[in-house]
């Protein structure tokens, strides 16, 4: 794997040089752009907007934009001069529970190796430090033109670092707008049943069906597969009231079906009786009526 950063580890006053490699690769299928018309593929070109030449890389950097509309070009080596302890390490501020940190917050994932023999100890140190103490290392450092917020944590014998968002890089979930509903308790139980039932999944079995979909369908517009049979479309989402108990009960029959388990059939809750009206007759009325009702049984004297 080609390392992307190099530098070091900032350890309190231990330094572990090391390389920076990505521990993530993508297996996406790319796409190009081409003409409808003769299949022409469409090529980005680069031009100045001034005096209309195409330009190589070399002849590019960058521009910071200020509010009048002025650039400044911003050159790598300004980049490289700025007085930032993390420009060129990984530095170490602290150290932390590992449950503390958001999920959201963590971002792409890198390999940390050690680049030289005398960085070997220190770097398995760390290693170990960080796997005894069961906790992860919150971290600065400085990649692709800014600083960043990192994770130290070990999986096997390897220290991976996880770029973080910055806290204020988070939005605040009140933005989010969430309904105002209830649910009962035995819809509650039904939906840990269904989690259950999902449970022990092995997500290393798990593959990216749409990738495959999507070479099955190339392989047939080469002449090397046949055309994959349209799949039947989802139900659309509806506003319609459905039971949801039910729904919950079928889904969990169709997991332990899905996964050769016998079905198993939990009772439905009994439906909640309707509420009995109050009588608002006065107990006058009520003497009355029953007077009425013992009249009417009595039969009439034959003349």
């Amino acid at each position: 794997m080609r390392p992307i950063w190099s530098g070091a580890i900032s350890f309190g006053l231990v330094t572990i040089p090391i390389k920076v490699v990505p521990a993530t690769e993508s297996h996406d299928i790319s796409f190009r752009q081409i003409h409808t018309a003769d299949g022409g593929r469409i090529r980005y070109r680069k031009v100045c907007e001034l005096d209309g030449q195409q330009l190589r890389q070399d002849e590019i950097v960058r521009g910071y934009e200020t509010a009048t509309g002025t650039l400044i070009p911003v050159t790598d080596a300004d980049l490289d001069n700025l007085p930032l302890p993390t420009a060129k390490a990984i530095e170490i501020v602290s150290f932390v529970p590992a449950a503390s940190i958001d999920p959201i917050q963590i971002g792409a994932s890198y390999y940390l190796a050690a680049t030289e023999t005398v960085a070997a100890k220190p770097y398995e140190l760390l290693r170990q430090a960080l796997e005894r103490s069961s906790k992860v290392a919150v971290a600065k450092f400085a990649m692709r033109d800014r600083e960043r917020l990192g994770l130290l944590r070990v999986k096997g014998d390897v220290i991976v670092l996880h770029a973080l968002r910055w806290p204020d890089e988070i939005r605040a979930t009140a933005q989010v707008a969430v309904p105002d509903v209830s649910v009962t308790d035995d819809e509650v139980d039904a939906a840990v049943r269904l989690a259950e039932t999902l449970t022990g999944t092995d997500i290393g079995e798990l593959r990216d069906e749409y990738r495959d979909a999507l070479e099955e369908v190339i392989a047939a517009k080469t002449g090397t597969g046949t055309m994959l049979t349209p799949a039947e479309e989802a139900p659309s989402a509806s506003a319609e009231v459905v039971d949801l108990m039910a729904m919950l009960e079928k889904s969990v029959q169709e997991a332990k079906t899905t996964r050769g388990e016998p079905a198993t059939v939990h009772p439905m809750p009994a439906k909640k009786k309707a509420a009995v009206k109050k009588s608002t007759s006065t107990p006058a009325a009520a003497k009355k009526a029953a007077a009425k009702k013992t009249t009417s049984k009595r039969k009439p004297r034959s003349a």
